[in-house]
């Protein structure tokens, strides 16, 4: 099959992760950018990239590059594409455009240039036209502007691949499945020991960290990806992916999710056994106040309030009590914590070993890291073997928030990505990665997703929809 450059969408902070989880794809030519992947790959890496990625937004695959100083020339570029390839008459479409730049100043008036430019080209050939719809159209398009650079790509995921599909309410404020996922896989927690959140709200990371724990896709719960409308998506190519549950696996240990609010437990009830994830994961209606010391080898990773979305009385307070919790009743293990503000962090009065910054929404957070020991800490380094200039050391490649700036780039040339640093670099794995392999089956019959066949099923998979084999739409 024929090999095309892609771009993975994500958000600024999982870069490098989002670059590992291409590699053990078995993805090529991986380049970091800002809050993008550019990776290359065939058809069936692209479906790949759709259904296993869990910190991807959505992969865009990128149909032209060119250079314009205004609209009349983004339209003649955007006209001289031979659309017939692509889109049909009778199909919808839709353009999405995301523009930095002093020359374009409105988003919108670039769509409506570009969607000109579409219909004009099949009026003058064809005497018809195809028809825009906003809501799930057949084929979506982007087009980036950064100053003068424009890439057209045709988006092959349609809906944010955020919206896994298990989930069925939220409670306010809810964690992005995306940047659940991303605080996991940054941890390397993949099951080797209980995991707990001690505030789980409506259960996103408890979720995630079973999905992850058990290796399923994270796009076995969608009902469909925009690359499925395409003149040339492949059923039976995508039947195998989407069947393939080889490289699932046992896990042993288990998720504990906490809440003092009865509404958030009972909505993160619902969540799990749309998920079909309910004997991996154990709910307690239970304030932080009163966690204890587990039995069990176990690590931590939470997202409390910040005071932003989401209020709280006593908000200082409430990082003074989980400081206290850390300390006396989570000795011997390691636990992450995300928040924004930094007098949140001073009230935890523990020495965090990592900070990364990450952004939740608009909100620059960190994510830090804090090593729980019983008496000194150079006494805990010491039997680790350290140093004490490791208490020095570099936290993560990352600077902490007070030192680090966010710049705006510079405007890349077409086809040129830069990593944080403005040089170009080929992502280059940390550990050895082999690339994940799919059966080459696409000649059976498609199943029914059905929970019951995987590891630890449960049998509660009720979600609102029948997994079913998928069939493209009658035009």
């Amino acid at each position: 099959m024929e090999s095309f450059q892609m771009i993975a969408k994500t958000f600024q902070g999982l870069e490098e992760v989002l670059a590992q989880e291409l590699t053990a794809l078995g993805a090529n030519d991986i380049e970091i950018g800002r809050r993008m992947v550019s990776f290359s790959g065939d058809k069936e890496m692209m479906y790949k990239a759709n259904f296993c990625l869990r910190t991807a937004i959505r992969i865009l695959k990128p149909i032209k590059n060119f250079t314009a100083k205004n609209a009349d020339e983004v339209y003649d570029q955007i006209k001289a594409i031979r659309w017939e390839d692509i889109l049909d008459v009778e199909r919808t479409f839709a353009v999405d455009a995301v523009v930095f730049s002093e020359e374009f100043r409105h988003s919108k008036f670039v769509s409506y240039k570009v969607k000109d430019a579409i219909v004009d080209y099949f009026r003058d050939k064809f005497n018809k036209r195809p028809s825009v719809r906003i809501n799930k159209p057949d084929v979506l398009l982007n087009i980036h502007i950064a100053q003068t650079t424009c890439t057209l790509s045709l988006d092959s995921s349609g809906e944010s691949l955020h919206r896994r599909g298990y989930r069925q309410e939220a409670v306010e404020a809810p964690l992005n499945e995306v940047l659940a996922a991303g605080m996991i896989l940054m941890t390397d927690w993949k099951g080797e020991c209980d995991l707990i959140d001690p505030m789980c709200g409506s259960g996103t990371i408890p979720i995630e960290a079973a999905l992850i724990a058990r290796n399923i896709a994270p796009g076995v719960f969608r009902k469909e990806f925009a690359f499925e409308k395409w003149n040339d998506f492949d059923q039976n190519l995508f039947d195998a992916i989407y069947n393939d549950d080889s490289q699932e696996r046992e896990f042993t240990h288990k998720i504990y999710g906490y809440d003092n609010n009865p509404q958030a437990n009972e909505i993160a009830t619902h969540n799990i056994k749309a998920a079909g994830v309910s004997k991996d994961i154990v709910l307690k209606l239970q304030p932080f106040q009163q966690f204890e010391q587990p039995t069990e080898k176990s690590m931590i990773i939470t997202n409390p309030p910040y005071g932003e979305r989401i209020s709280t009385n006593n908000l200082l307070g409430l990082y003074q009590m989980i400081g206290e919790r850390l300390k006396h009743a989570f000795i011997g293990n390691t636990a992450w914590v995300l928040s924004y503000r930094e007098e949140c962090f001073d009230q935890i009065g523990l020495k965090p070993t990592q900070k990364v910054p990450l952004f939740n929404g608009a909100l620059e957070c960190e994510f830090r890291k804090y090593e729980i020991f019983d008496g000194k800490y150079k006494e805990f380094k010491k039997q680790e073997g350290e140093s004490e200039e490791g208490e020095d050391r570099k936290e993560s490649g990352f600077k902490s928030r007070e030192s680090r700036e966010f710049k705006p780039r510079e405007p890349r040339k077409p086809g040129e990505f830069k990593s944080r640093d403005d040089r170009p670099r080929e992502f280059k794995p940390r550990g050895e990665f082999k690339p994940r392999e799919f059966r080459k089956d696409g000649d059976r019959e498609r199943k029914p997703f059905d929970r019951e066949r995987r590891p630890g099923g449960s049998g509660e998979f009720k979600p609102n929809r029948e997994f079913k084999p998928r069939k493209r739409e009658e035009e």
